[in-house]
């Protein structure tokens, strides 16, 4: 019966992906989708992509070693959404023509900085990707019994067909099934776990009492805040989550789409970080991988389990759809238009979009078959995009005086902020390198900045 109920799940999936890309005719519509959606839509894009299989499944992985701290780590990203819901979404009308970070980049900082933010793109989004398709290969092997290589696969395939087809508007459409599917099926399982271990007091008796406490120690808070700013930073304006941001009719749904889905995924980063140790207490000697792939399967009742493991499977489809959709539009729209001395036709920017679809796929099962660890992928992922993007793209919109030469310096400085204390001192203190890649960013590129508009404002005043 469980089977039946996710092979009927996926079925309509594909079919409503299927059906919802029929219209989309041009890169534009494949990538924002017409612009023409309201608040729920983009509370329920946003939610069901970026709080995806990397998310939920490795934060029940974490939770499961470490506790519950990690569930206060990850409220970083929240927090991340609600600041991108004050700051940020008001300034989207002034793109109303942008279908990609990209352009945003071309628009205050030139053509060859759009380039150079379309290759980070398909790096960062195919390191992502790969995460989410991880994930759906260890779905498969739990419930299904099918090898986790096959059903890294099966999920690529599915996942690749309609997004191939429809782009942002079959993502869309079929993200607002997944977000309602998880959003129902994710809670229940945390309280049939409980009912399952004897109720809350024999749950809390179960679980070490190390994994409900905060880490004492420098080096414990040192690490526990280089986590909860890796999730405030390392996903910042990622290229899927921009497109999101020009999805909507107008600026003050995007602002209320956006803060919705940061409230919502507070409760939500709790509920997976709590199954992790419902997990903990049935089976201490499990791999923290499977956390909530096994609580699923031993505690929810037959057709329940069923709907609950289309829940789960929904997750991750729809982060993976987001970063397949942004990779492709970026390497067509930010790294090859650019490079080209006459336009493309429509028809060929849609063929060629379509075939780097697949390209960037395989790409993206490399990263699940190499790296073991979801939240690893993530983490590593994201050192292509936040110490090298993240400032001057947010410089950019909020409407400072920017320039190419403050872009170009601070991504220098950021990459050798990661490389240097990543690889040669070897994350001293437990703090990753991404944050110090950023700081590296933010120091070069606003000196720069600030000399130069001194510089301006001297030349002006003689």
């Amino acid at each position: 019966m469980d089977n039946i109920i996710v092979i009927v799940y996926l079925v309509i999936i594909l079919i409503v992906g299927l059906l919802a890309g029929r219209k989309v005719k041009d890169l534009s519509q494949f990538s924002v989708a017409g612009r023409s959606f309201g608040s729920f839509v983009i509370f329920a894009t946003l939610s069901a992509s970026f709080i995806g299989g990397g998310f939920s499944m490795g934060n029940a992985e974490k939770v499961f070693l470490f506790g519950i701290v990690n569930i206060f780590a990850l409220w970083g990203f929240s927090l991340k959404e609600i600041l991108v819901a004050k700051f940020i979404a008001p300034h989207m009308d002034n793109y109303k023509t942008a279908i990609s970070v990209g352009d945003i980049m071309e628009k205050h900082y030139g053509k060859i900085s759009k380039v150079i933010t379309g290759v980070f793109s398909v790096i960062v989004c195919a390191g992502i990707l790969g995460a989410q398709i991880g994930s759906i290969g260890y779905i498969f092997n739990v419930f299904l019994d099918i090898p986790q290589v096959y059903g890294i696969l099966i999920g690529c395939g599915i996942v690749f067909l309609y997004s191939t087809v429809g782009g942002m508007r079959s993502v869309v459409y079929t993200d607002i099934i997944q977000f309602i599917v998880l959003a129902v099926g994710i809670p229940l399982t945390l309280i049939f776990g409980i009912m399952k271990i004897g109720g809350i007091s024999e749950f809390q008796a179960a679980i070490p009492a190390t994994h409900f406490a905060f880490p004492g120690g420098l080096k414990t808070v040192t690490v526990f805040i280089s986590l909860f700013l890796t999730f405030l930073l390392g996903e910042t304006l990622v290229p899927p989550y921009v497109q999101r941001l020009f999805l909507a009719k107008d600026k003050s749904y995007t602002r209320k789409g956006t803060l919705w889905s940061g409230i919502f995924s507070i409760p939500f980063f709790a509920i997976t970080g709590l199954i992790g140790l419902v997990a903990l207490a049935l089976n201490p000697g499990l791999d923290p991988n499977l956390a909530m792939p096994y609580v699923i399967k031993e505690v929810l009742p037959v057709g329940i389990c069923g709907i609950v493991v289309a829940g789960i499977i929904s997750i991750v489809m729809s982060s993976a759809d987001s970063f397949l959709n942004a990779a492709s539009v970026s390497f067509i729209h930010d790294i090859i238009t650019p490079l080209r001395k006459s336009r493309m036709s429509v028809k060929a920017e849609m063929l060629y979009v379509r075939l780097i679809n697949i390209l960037v796929g395989a790409i993206s099962v490399i990263f699940a078959i190499k790296i073991k660890s979801i939240l690893d992928i993530l983490i590593y992922a994201y050192n292509f995009w936040s110490p090298i993007i993240l400032i001057p793209l947010i410089s950019a919109i909020l409407g400072l005086k920017v320039k190419f030469t403050h872009f170009i310096a601070g991504a220098i400085a950021g990459v050798l902020g990661v490389v240097i204390w990543n690889i040669i001192m070897k994350n001293p203190f437990g703090v990753d390198g991404l944050i110090v890649g950023i700081a590296s960013n933010a120091i070069v590129f606003y000196t720069l900045l600030i000399i130069d508009n001194k510089k301006d404002k001297k030349a002006n005043n003689s």
